[in-house]
């Protein structure tokens, strides 16, 4: 791989995991008195178990980023990266308007908004490369599950 390649992979794994760590800092922030004392579905996964599952998911979009933005330039490409931004964005909002705002009604609204940018993000990715979006299939496994995560808490309290 060359250096020019390899500082764009960089970039591109650089861009989903810093927006993560900085919505993981609103979360963090979040995870004091009040959320610990929301009532909480059976299936409410342990606190551990986010951190590392996010990280996992951010570098697969980084992955994805990276095979997409490599790919031919043109008005698909340019439509995909355009979707990975607005879910990202969307993404990135989410734990504040959770956590930091405590409003987990309006963040199950947001996180509808996510889950559909994901599938739109998913489908152009396809077109591009079947990979990309392959790569993809554990975000949105992750959440759907957290909708529903989130559905049950903002119904639970």
């Amino acid at each position: 791989m060359k250096t020019k390649d390899l500082a764009t992979l960089a970039v591109c794994l650089i861009i989903p995991v810093a927006v993560g760590s900085v919505s993981g800092i609103a979360t963090a922030s979040g995870l004091s008195d009040w959320y610990m004392a929301l009532n909480k579905p059976v299936f409410n996964p342990p606190n551990y178990l986010f951190g590392p599952v996010w990280t996992t998911l951010y570098i697969l979009m980084g992955i994805s980023l990276y095979m997409v933005w490599k790919s031919t330039h043109g008005t698909a490409r340019n439509h995909a990266l355009l979707v990975f931004g607005i879910q990202l964005i969307l993404n990135f909002a989410w734990s504040f308007i959770f956590f930091y705002f405590k409003k987990p009604g309006w963040a199950f609204a947001e996180i509808l908004l996510i889950w559909i940018s994901i599938v739109i993000m998913i489908l152009l990715f396809y077109r591009l490369n079947k990979w990309t979006a392959f790569l993809q299939i554990p975000y949105i496994l992750w959440v759907s599950f957290a909708s529903v995560l989130n559905a049950f808490i903002w119904q639970l309290n």
